[in-house]
């Protein structure tokens, strides 16, 4: 996989274009610090709980359309490889954003954003193991983390047409593995039974 200066250039700015982060930004128009309420995350769940529905829809949204942007412009421009680079950099500017102090969200919207660009049947598949696991469980965490397991086989299963399947799976395992390893905190809750359960509720905001 060769990487001329148009490709790092576009590795780079997809980088920069995960660091966008609607939950850290809504949080601030509602004057949230979405980072020290709920439970920490600058994600849709968290959103949802602290602040409501429609900006976890927002939230969702932006999240998602960072990684299908930055797959599609690189696709476009650069090649499949390229956009398997770009892929990954937008999912790691979402998790470890520069801009803020490197600490975002857990990546799964902008995962799915890039997988189901890159392979819309590889993502539609990982997304109906969420959604089945979120309505068994209640968890969004649940659905997440069994989600991330089935990434791995989907990818030597699914290896689209242009690239090598050791490479496309390597790609889609780093995915999986970071994914899993940033809701390591949840995997314990779930395990004691501590997790809490979907909720359409929330928090007052402190701005009205």
């Amino acid at each position: 996989m060769s990487l001329n200066i148009m490709g790092a250039i576009a590795v780079l700015v997809s980088y920069f274009i995960g660091n966008i982060s609607p939950a850290i930004l809504l949080g601030k128009i509602y004057g949230i610090e979405i980072k020290k309420e709920g439970s920490g995350n600058a994600g849709t769940t968290n959103v949802l709980r602290v602040i409501g529905k429609k900006a976890a829809a927002l939230t969702l949204a932006v999240d998602i359309l960072k990684g299908v942007a930055v797959v599609l412009l690189a696709r476009h421009f650069c090649g499949l490889e390229i956009a398997l680079l770009c892929g990954l950099a937008v999912f790691m500017g979402h998790i470890w954003p520069a801009v803020f102090d490197f600490k975002g969200g857990k990546g799964v919207a902008t995962a799915f954003g890039v997988l189901v660009t890159i392979h819309p049947l590889l993502g539609g598949i990982a997304l109906a193991i969420v959604l089945v696991i979120v309505a068994i469980t209640k968890r969004v965490s649940a659905g997440s983390i069994v989600g991330a397991l089935f990434i791995p086989l989907l990818a030597y299963l699914l290896t689209p047409d242009g690239i090598a399947q050791w490479i496309f799976v390597l790609w889609a395992t780093t995915f999986a593995a970071i994914v899993i390893i940033k809701h390591r905190a949840n995997l314990v809750r779930l395990l004691k039974g501590q997790e809490p359960k979907l909720s359409f509720k929330k928090k007052e905001p402190k701005n009205e």
